[in-house]
């Protein structure tokens, strides 16, 4: 069996240094290379989050759920970089349907989606690392959401382009003739 930590003691430095509220502390526990731990706190409001593979996801011991809001105007955190066509006709796409609210802090932005302030966290083309996103994939997925990486139905914490959100929005960018991030595996 592998097990390991992936740490990030300050998401959202940049944040930090200026003052702005968006930062946290985040670990995974990574386990034969599925997240089963993770740990999100938001230090500044005193928030810890905490989700356990099976067994749910919790802001300072109480439950918490993703909505289940459309995708039809609801409010989408993204991570991207526009440097391909693929990906701007991907974002514009979005950006018809969807407010982007972007956070530049994944901490903050998975446990939004995990409380269901927040609809759903993308990253397609994104500048984030393993532990920038492994703590919050599991926040989400335990708070009754649907993680997975773009064009598959699973998710693996080292493939870092994912779509986590309500299942019905998750749906809605997947399936059918107008899904922007089809399942092709």
């Amino acid at each position: 069996m592998s097990r390991f930590w992936l740490v990030d003691p300050i998401d959202g430095t940049d944040h930090f240094i200026r003052g702005m509220p968006f930062c946290t502390a985040m670990i995974a526990l990574i386990e034969d290379s599925a997240v089963v731990f993770s740990a999100i706190y938001d230090f500044v409001g005193d928030i810890m989050y905490r989700a356990e593979k099976g067994a749910g996801a919790f802001a300072n011991e109480k439950p918490i759920r993703v909505n289940s809001r459309p995708l039809n105007g609801c409010r989408l955190t993204v991570d991207a970089h526009l440097d391909t066509t693929e990906n701007v006709k991907r974002f514009l796409r979005l950006f018809k349907k969807c407010s982007i609210f972007d956070t530049g802090a994944s901490g903050f932005a998975f446990s939004m989606v995990a409380s269901g302030k927040l609809d759903g966290r993308l990253c397609f083309g994104g500048g984030g690392r393993d532990y920038d996103y492994a703590p919050g994939s599991l926040l989400v997925s335990e708070a009754g959401g649907i993680v997975a990486n773009i064009g598959k139905r699973n998710y693996d914490y080292r493939d870092l382009n994912f779509i986590a959100a309500n299942p019905r929005i998750f749906t809605s960018l997947t399936e059918g003739k107008d899904a922007i991030f089809p399942i092709t595996e």
